[in-house]
């Protein structure tokens, strides 16, 4: 097959190879050289015309197109969202599943469950990220080895922490990202390290949060220890001591109602919406199903998309809080002489995605189909099960950051343009949307939704190839992004506001 339908309404089909002018593609010929993942009109649509596919509008023809062209950037123009929004009418709950599925996490005193045993590093501002990143070096694999529990010593440093307003909504999310890692369950210990005299202040957030140091929680600041040497030295002391306490967690079988996943997807292209995204979904229903919980984000990359969403919301409240994102970032964006539609990037739209309303429709479709039970803040933690919503920008260091402070002990990954992306305190499973993508970048993807197109293999067949690989990694197989050491570097917290 040169094409792929995906519903009998859309104007266009997308190609599953590069077609040569004259192929005939349903009843008509094309008219341009098609690459492959692209459009191709297979109707007239005249300038100004709405462009469906998915049975949704992704764009508005800039000029008269004719039946076998090439439709993409050349001739389709953006328009805002202007839909009648509908909530909770249609709401397919998920079927419980039979049994229990486990895997062998590491349960926590305060009863939450980690996948991962790490000791963390977690810095208030950049001016002691250096600090940070020293202490984290002194623990080296041969020294670890003696404490074959914990899986690594991790600086979590980042470029921002002063030169901020002291309230509103940049320095509140830092706060929420800061104590989401300092308890998020994958982390036995955390040493909080700052410079003394930031904006924001490591007691500031101790008190708002209620945290109380211990053996296996501590802070420091550079100023008051007296210096970097001193601090550095300080810090290795402090890490030291928790090592052995560390290593006294063992992992033991826990439900697989304790994942909590955050859905991801980035280098996207036209397979992403047809491939990996619904098959993640799928994988999704049957997390659900076990009573887990998937967390979709990226507010940017369902503009187009929100009113699928608040349709599946359990209630009018839940679907409107998720309007309200919408709509800041709508206004964020003019603020910033921006606009929605600046995503899809130039490696999308290489890929075959046009509009943010096209590339949103494909992505939203991670969240598979069970209702939409919660929406969070950025950072916020998700308290709710089932599928649930995160704001948060579209780049994926930011994003990611943002589930894994809510609480996410696993994240996984689709792309089709191809990502070196991983993180921890969660790893990061990888996910290719084509066949040929997956073979070029083999060491770095974990699963090739490519073969439901290339292969024949089914959704379900591939959803649950990747659910059951989410039970492994949390149980402790290494994704690939894990095995290649990537984690140290992609902690971004989301930085909103002015820099002062």
């Amino acid at each position: 097959m040169d094409f792929i339908r995906l519903d009998p309404v859309d104007d266009v089909v997308t190609a599953t190879r590069a077609l040569e002018v004259g192929v005939a593609v349903e009843d008509v010929l094309t008219r341009a050289l098609i690459p492959s993942g692209h459009k191709v009109a297979v109707r007239d649509i005249a300038q100004g015309g709405p462009i469906c596919k998915y049975a949704q509008v992704i764009g508005y023809a800039a000029q008269d197109i004719a039946a076998g062209d090439h439709v993409h950037t050349h001739n389709v123009e953006f328009r805002g969202t202007d839909v009648a929004y509908e909530f909770a009418t249609n709401l397919r709950p998920a079927n419980p599943a039979p049994g229990s599925d486990t895997f062998m996490g590491y349960r926590r005193e305060n009863g939450q469950v980690g996948t991962r045993n790490y000791i963390a590093i977690v810095t208030s501002v950049n001016c002691s990220a250096t600090a940070a990143r020293m202490i984290a070096a002194h623990f080296t694999p041969e020294l670890l080895a003696g404490y074959p529990n914990v899986d690594g010593v991790v600086a979590f440093v980042h470029g921002t922490g002063c030169g901020m307003a002291d309230s509103g909504d940049g320095f509140e999310a830092l706060q929420r990202v800061m104590w989401g890692y300092a308890r998020h369950p994958n982390h036995a210990g955390v040493l909080m390290v700052g410079l003394g005299c930031e904006m924001n202040q490591i007691d500031w957030l101790l008190e708002a949060y209620g945290l109380r140091q211990g053996p296996l929680f501590q802070t420091m600041n550079i100023q008051s220890v007296a210096g970097l040497r001193r601090t550095v030295e300080k810090g290795i002391e402090k890490v030291a001591a928790m090592l052995p306490l560390a290593n006294q967690a063992v992992r033991e079988p826990c439900p697989a109602s304790e994942l909590k996943v955050a859905l991801q997807c980035g280098g996207s292209d036209a397979w992403s919406g047809i491939t990996a995204n619904p098959a993640l979904g799928y994988a999704t229903d049957l997390l659900v199903a076990q009573g887990g919980t998937g967390v979709l984000a990226e507010t940017p990359e369902i503009y187009g998309a929100e009113h699928l969403l608040t349709a599946r919301a359990v209630d009018q409240a839940t679907g409107e809080r998720l309007i309200d994102l919408i709509r800041w970032w709508e206004d964020y964006t003019a603020r910033n002489k921006g606009s929605m539609d600046n995503n899809p990037s130039p490696g999308n739209k290489a890929g075959g995605l046009t509009t943010i309303l096209e590339k949103s429709l494909g992505a939203a479709a991670k969240g598979g189909t069970t209702p939409l039970t919660g929406v969070y803040k950025y950072a916020d933690i998700v308290r709710s099960r089932g599928f649930t919503f995160m704001d948060s920008p579209g780049y994926d260091p930011a994003s990611v950051t943002g589930q894994i402070a809510g609480g996410c002990n696993l994240v996984c990954f689709t792309t089709g343009r191809g990502s070196a992306f991983g993180s921890k305190p969660a790893p990061t499973i990888k996910v290719a949307t084509n066949t040929e993508m997956f073979g070029r970048m083999i060491e770095d993807m974990d699963v090739n939704a490519g073969a439901m197109l290339s292969d024949g293999v089914s959704l379900e067949d591939k959803g649950r190839e990747i659910y059951e690989l989410f039970l492994r990694v949390a149980s402790g197989e290494m994704s690939k992004s894990e095995a290649q050491g990537l984690g140290d570097y992609e902690f971004v917290p989301w930085q909103i506001g002015a820099v002062m």
